[in-house]
């Protein structure tokens, strides 16, 4: 009930800051405000009146300057006031990422590609953190590097091996899930983080999902491709292992009823780690990449898919790839405009092919 009555309201307050800050409604107040000022002469409405048409102009003169130098309709602004924004650009690899309406800045990312050596895949990795920005940066700055390194040693003895990309991605990940959970619960840090791993090699897309952040391919045809299926404890699956475990799901939110997370996956998180109601196993998907033949594939945080559908996703970077961060800076000052209220983060790998973009 009280997530409900929470939900209500921040709508309530999200539609009172739509309509009462808007141009056209200061502009209806000064026009009421001038008939009762002319009915009633009253000289503290006309002084009133005066510099509310004084701060419809500026208003105004403001909008017009932010539509000329911005499409977007007046994110630079915005933009400014952002506590954390941090933006990456290599190759054909373009990443955004906001603090946004949330007092800290929670995710992570992280690009590993090596241009020299091309014979392993290159690593690309969104971690959406919660309860804190611990997990998130301590996942941020191990599991890439331990990848790389399993991956490295896999390539050397590939034909011998009984290992595969979908299997390294598994052990790496529950490894550091364990290594973290050992630290965190020391400290008492209740911190998780969400997981979205993809390996890109020459022919072959692989990609990790613990949590509810989210990857989706542009494939040659324009089709929106999901690379990902975002954890919920609402979902039938979930629903069953988290009965199973002995927990339960209240307002389709928190698995315990708790209210603390809204996945039921995760990395970290020890208190229900502990109960077996959150897990950290990863969903795995391969995909053949000369089949698909991709444009370009986004991997983001749940705060772009609170905004976005993976369709509108993917047309809204598909008519900007020509821009500086590949529609990736875009699209994010979009989503945050449309009022997302979390952190924000998106990647865009463009031509879908490291190896391939890379020698254009």
């Amino acid at each position: 009930m009280i997530e409900d009555t929470m939900t209500l309201l921040s709508l309530l307050g999200r539609i009172m800051r739509y309509f009462l800050l808007r141009p056209e409604t200061l502009f209806l107040l000064c026009i009421s405000l001038a008939l009762w000022s002319y009915f009633f002469h009253t000289d503290e409405v006309k002084t009133i009146v005066k510099s509310s048409r004084d701060a419809v102009k500026m208003v105004k003169g403001k909008v017009a300057e932010i539509m000329q130098n911005d499409r977007l309709g007046g994110l630079d602004v915005l933009e400014a006031e952002f506590s954390k924004t941090w933006e990456f650009k290599s190759h054909n690899v373009a990443v955004y990422s906001i603090q946004g309406r949330r007092d800290h800045m929670e995710d992570r990312f992280e690009v590993l590609t090596d241009l020299a050596n091309k014979t392993h895949p290159s690593i690309f990795g969104i971690f959406d953190g919660h309860g804190g920005e611990t997990a998130a940066e301590y996942v941020k700055s191990r599991l890439p590097e331990a990848l790389k390194q399993h991956l490295q040693d896999y390539e050397k003895d590939k034909e011998n091996s009984v290992l595969s990309y979908q299997s390294i991605l598994e052990q790496q990940i529950l490894s550091i899930d364990r290594e973290m959970l050992e630290k965190l619960t020391v400290s008492y840090d209740e911190a998780g983080t969400t997981c979205l791993i993809a390996l890109l090699s020459d022919k072959d897309l692989t990609v990790a999902n613990v949590g509810d952040s989210r990857g989706v391919l542009c494939d040659k045809d324009g089709n929106a491709i999901p690379l990902s299926h975002d954890h919920k404890p609402y979902q039938l699956k979930e629903r069953k292992r988290i009965k199973r475990a002995g927990g339960f799901y209240q307002f389709q939110w928190a698995p315990g009823g708790s209210g603390i997370l809204a996945m039921s996956r995760s990395l970290g998180d020890y208190p229900l780690k502990n109960l077996n109601v959150v897990i950290p196993d990863p969903d795995i998907l391969t995909f053949d990449l000369d089949k698909l033949q991709p444009e370009f594939m986004i991997l983001a945080s749940d705060g772009l898919w609170d905004a976005f559908s993976n369709e509108e996703a993917v047309r809204f970077i598909k008519e900007r790839l020509d821009e500086p961060h590949f529609g990736a800076r875009a699209i994010v000052l979009q989503s945050f405009y449309r009022g997302c209220p979390d952190n924000i983060t998106v990647m865009v790998v463009k031509s879908g092919i490291v190896a391939r973009t890379e020698e254009q």
